[in-house]
């Protein structure tokens, strides 16, 4: 087993992050998906933030309707090359309400259980499981809410950073659940300005390349307070290398399905996992 740096202590039992909610369950991004995480007892909701025609914050992961899974507003099919076409940031969500996202089995899930689902607003999901978590009697769930920007997307899939990020942050403010959510992005400008504007706010920085994690931390600037890579990219040595240079940084991988590969990454202490299939992680880590 990989000792952790610096008298570092792993944590007694990682959080589990329910991906999505739990995409390999459930229609990915909607209630269903996020009510069911909740009774499976994941510790943190993970979901994605998208912004609409009319300035209202939209769980979905792409910022326009995915033929995979969803059907247009008349409640039809959309062919494959034509999801761009119908692009959430030019929609008003009273549209975007109307389609249905939860129909079609995503066909890497045949686990997933189809029922009728819409793209939810980010206040509704909130309410919805701050109540759900009320009636289970269970500790309030944690938020890990990634903001889907990217510098090509400015102003054509989504607003700039400096309108973006106050829109997702007054929601977090209105629902009062800032001290528990962490603030995920790919894009390094999201989190430098989300450090400028809420410094007390956790923030993860995602990465997918295999470049040396340090290098990647130090563009950023500042020190979040999560690092998220690819799974994939994991070993041993850098996990060891991370722990040596950054201490206290917590560790929260995405996105791993493998029980195999779970198994393989408890042995590395890391704080977390992010997972399609909270099912089948719950009951490993209690064993």
């Amino acid at each position: 087993m990989l000792i952790p740096a610096n008298n570092r202590a792993a944590p007694a039992r990682p959080e589990v992050h329910g991906h999505r909610g739990c995409r390999g369950l459930r229609p990915e991004n909607t209630l269903p998906a996020f009510l069911h995480a909740l009774a499976l007892g994941v510790d943190v909701i993970e979901l994605d933030v998208v912004i609409s025609a009319d300035k209202q914050v939209v769980v979905s992961h792409e910022p326009w309707l995915n033929p995979l899974v969803c059907l247009n507003p008349d409640g039809e099919s959309i062919p494959l090359a034509d999801g761009r076409n119908y692009n959430l940031y030019r929609l008003p969500y009273a549209t975007i309400r109307r389609c249905d996202c939860g129909q079609l089995r995503h066909p890497s899930f045949p686990a997933q259980v189809s029922e009728p689902a819409y793209k939810p607003l980010l206040s509704e999901v909130f309410s919805t499981l701050e109540s759900a978590s009320l009636r289970l009697g269970r500790p309030p769930v944690k938020y890990s809410v990634e903001i889907k920007c990217s510098p090509a997307g400015d102003n054509l899939f989504h607003p700039a950073p400096g309108e973006f990020l106050p829109l997702v942050l007054a929601e977090l403010a209105a629902a009062r659940v800032l001290e528990r959510t962490t603030l995920l992005c790919f894009d390094a400008r999201i989190l430098q300005l989300a450090h400028q504007l809420q410094p007390d706010l956790a923030t993860c920085f995602l990465v997918e390349d295999q470049v040396p994690w340090s290098s990647s931390l130090h563009q950023l600037g500042f020190l979040p307070t999560t690092f998220g890579p690819d799974a994939a990219t994991i070993t041993p040595a850098a996990v060891q290398a991370l722990r040596d240079e950054f201490p206290t940084l917590r560790l929260v991988p995405w996105t791993v399905n493998d029980l195999a590969d779970m198994q393989r990454l408890l042995a590395l202490g890391l704080d977390g996992m992010t997972t399609d299939y909270p099912d089948r992680l719950i009951p490993l880590l209690a064993s």
